[in-house]
């Protein structure tokens, strides 16, 4: 454990030592500061949707570009936005011209959807730190979304930058016009962490408009698409703007529930008879209460305890097909967790590896593990992000209860865009058996878009006896150019030794090097073009055995990429993969044997406008497989029946066809439905089905949402088995039963504001 000291402290004084960060500059791309808007006197604001008060008449409309379709294109429709603030609440508004008023998208009425909907939205750095910032949207039916952002919204090595289940306390009015929608939104202080220096707050911000029939997107301020798919919410490319005497409230949130329903659960009953054996089911009745709780001392600290935590409102993860040998990973989508959840975040290399991985915690291999509470505390110290968390889960199944912890420090560095940092989890059951891990990692902005990534994380554990650091340690290290239009580039070196086992993160593959990079160049077409870009690239890696260098796992994968004016996406792609197969696994049920084996396959897929009345993706790919061949089909299309009714069919095939005669096909067929009568009540319903696992899954969640905090959740979840007699685990057994297993629970959740 001195290794661990030793690292906690070089994090700490690295902390201590780093310096500031200018607050008025926005790390060198050369937009100042400018003051924001205050309201004062009579300058009240309704929040109804009219942008008809006096005191929006007083301030100017922000200065807009079009960033979308055709950079510095023009404007094909007029568009107001105004920003500005009072003791409390950030304000924005927008008056959205349309001149066909029969062409606003505005097919959504539930939260945090997107169904091809115009949007108004602001983007906020709130701690002006560069990096993080979240997003508020609205759109015409005034149905509400909101994200939280992080790592300055670049899609390194794959990984979303921005989180949809994150949710905050804001309040958003619109209304239908004559000449098109007009929208407003306030935002409290109390939901935006900030940094008060002497009075004055320095925040990042950027406000923008989507016109969907149009992949039209209106922006302030001027932010060139060179820097990405999400380069209008680059925190770091937005606005600075001050404000004074802002008095952030430190509001009390608590918020109980009340938890009641039945679980069924199928039971194999076995009389002397052994021939009379049958399914009987056995009922779980549930009832009890639980407690959120959340406190902010100060404008740039939250804390939150939870007591009894439950997350039965949770929708159901999307089946998958796994073709590799490798475990599946599944994203995060319980709210507790997603709080400013980037402040944890400590990727290892690749889009799944990460030190700490929340999924861990309540769940055990997708089947869940009551957990009697915990506390997490977040903030930021002048360029310092911090934030430690801990839970307590109960006993399950003959497993003794764990104590699982996490802390994560991040200090900015040399300018805005990098930082210096260092983490520790802890995994520690009733029996005191233990699973530690730390990291340290490094992200420096060289100069321009080039940047420098440097990350080691090691791990103790009882089960596995030290060998050496780099046995049990991981260590990544990239040079990347961060930029969409022209070209971008990385390569990347990676080690992970044998008995790396971080019990608290998510690791896909253990014992490898791996070589890799990639490369693209893309193109933007000018305004006459039907065409908006053009990208041509590829990835590269290459994985070798620790013990003998031998390779492992050897992957090229050139690509083109056409993507319209009209906001419909194009991709080609041919790949080339080597495997060294020493254990023998099974893709569904076929066994693959040990071996080497060159595969080739070529891949289409066809991603429709998102602002269409048909929307979503199709694809194909075909070529060798091991050694055979597999031909692939995949779709999953979105409509609108009308504005309270949404359909997502989905469908997933694959036909192997191996040496020997072995042949498979699996089907992994999916329909969502999504009903809201308006931003209040919804019911949302998805039916799955895996020929793999031989499972369908329903789940139905009907919401009604009082107001912001009050919630009445039901929520219905069963399982049927589709194979009743095969699926058995001994052939004596009777049939299956045609259930698998039900739940349904009502909660009812109230936020009171002490």
């Amino acid at each position: 454990m001195v290794k661990l000291r030793a690292t906690l402290w070089l994090c700490a004084t690295l902390a201590a030592v780093a310096p500031g960060v200018a607050a008025a500059q926005d790390g060198g791309r050369g937009k100042p500061s400018v003051p924001l808007h205050r309201l004062v006197g009579g300058g009240h604001i309704q929040l109804d949707g009219f942008v008809d008060e006096p005191a929006w008449a007083d301030i100017d409309p922000v200065p807009l570009v079009m960033y979308s379709p055709t950079y510095g294109g023009t404007l094909t429709e007029e568009t107001e936005i105004r920003i500005a603030y009072d003791d409390g609440y950030l304000y924005v508004s927008g008056r959205l011209f349309d001149s066909d008023l029969g062409g606003i998208r505005a097919n959504s009425f539930i939260r945090d959807g997107f169904s091809g909907d115009d949007q108004f939205s602001v983007v906020i750095d709130s701690y002006n730190d560069h990096e993080t910032a979240v997003a508020f949207v609205v759109n015409p039916n005034g149905a509400r979304s909101d994200r939280a952002v992080w790592g300055d919204a670049e899609w390194t090595a794959g990984t979303r930058p921005f989180n949809s289940d994150w949710n905050a306390h804001w309040d958003a009015a619109v209304q239908r016009t004559n000449d098109g929608w007009s929208a407003e939104m306030r935002i409290p202080f109390s939901t935006l962490g900030f940094q008060n220096a002497g009075g004055e707050v320095t925040m990042g911000l950027s406000v923008y408009r989507s016109i969907s029939r149009k992949n039209e997107r209106h922006v302030y301020p001027d932010i060139s698409p060179e820097y990405g798919f999400f380069g209008f919410g680059k925190p770091s490319l937005a606005q600075r703007v001050t404000l004074t005497d802002v008095n952030r409230a430190t509001p009390m949130y608590v918020t109980p529930y009340l938890l009641g329903g039945m679980k069924q659960i199928p039971t194999l009953r076995e009389p002397p008879d052994v021939q009379a054996a049958y399914w009987a089911t056995t009922d779980d009745p549930t009832g009890e209460p639980g407690l959120d709780f959340r406190y902010s001392p100060s404008s740039n600290l939250s804390i939150d305890l939870t007591a009894n935590t439950d997350f039965a409102q949770v929708e159901a993860d999307d089946q998958q097909i796994n073709l590799t040998r490798f475990p599946l990973f599944f994203p995060e989508k319980r709210q507790f967790f997603q709080e400013r959840s980037a402040t944890f975040d400590f990727a290892t290399g690749g889009v799944t590896d990460r030190v700490f991985f929340s999924r861990r915690i309540g769940l055990d291999q997708g089947e869940l593990v009551r957990i009697y509470g915990g506390a997490r505390v977040v903030g930021r110290a002048g360029g310092l992000d911090f934030g430690m968390l801990n839970m307590q889960t109960a006993p399950r199944a003959g497993r003794p209860g764990e104590n699982m912890g996490v802390l994560r420090l991040k200090q900015q560095i040399f300018n805005q865009n990098s930082s210096v940092g260092g983490i520790v989890t802890t995994r520690v059951d009733a029996y005191g058996k233990t699973n530690v891990a730390y990291g340290a990692d490094s992200e420096v902005r060289v100069f321009g878009d080039e940047y420098l990534t440097l990350r080691w994380a090691q791990s103790f554990d009882d089960d596995v006896a030290e060998r050496n650091p780099l046995d049990a340690g991981t260590f990544f290290a990239q040079y990347e150019r961060r930029r969409q239009e022209g070209l971008n580039y990385s390569a990347q070196y990676r080690r992970v030794g044998p008995d790396y086992l971080p019990r608290l993160g998510f690791q896909l593959r253990n014992d490898f090097t791996l070589f890799g990079g990639s490369s693209e160049y893309s193109w933007f077409l000018g305004e006459d073009s039907q065409l908006r870009a053009v990208t041509v690239g590829g990835t590269t890696e290459h994985y070798y055995r620790n013990s003998d260098l031998t390779p492992e796992s050897r992957s090229y994968a050139p690509m083109l990429r056409i993507a319209l004016k009209s906001g419909t996406f194009m991709t080609l792609t041919s790949r080339s993969s080597f495997e060294s197969i020493r254990d023998p696994f099974s893709v569904a049920s076929l066994r693959i044997n040990p071996g080497e084996y060159w595969f080739h396959e070529a891949d289409m897929s066809l991603r429709l406008s998102r602002g269409g009345l048909v929307r979503g993706e199709l694809g194909g790919s075909a070529g060798s497989f091991y050694d055979g061949r597999r031909v692939g089909l995949r779709m999953s299309p979105a409509l609108n029946v009308s504005r309270h009714v949404e359909i997502r069919p989905g469908y997933d095939l694959n036909r192997f066809e191996l040496r020997g005669g072995n042949y498979l096909t699996t089907h992994l067929a999916k329909l969502g439905v999504d009903f809201s009568l308006d931003t209040h009540l919804s019911l949302s319903v998805l039916a799955q089905y895996n020929s793999a696992a031989d499972q369908a899954l329903v789940n139905a969640r009907f919401r009604y949402h009082f107001r912001e905090g009050v919630d009445l959740w039901v929520v219905y979840n069963e399982g049927y088995y589709t194979d009743r007699v095969n699926g058995r685990a001994n052939n004596r057994d009777p049939m299956l039963p045609f259930s698998s297993g039900r739940a349904l629970m009502v909660k009812y959740s109230h936020t009171l504001t002490l």
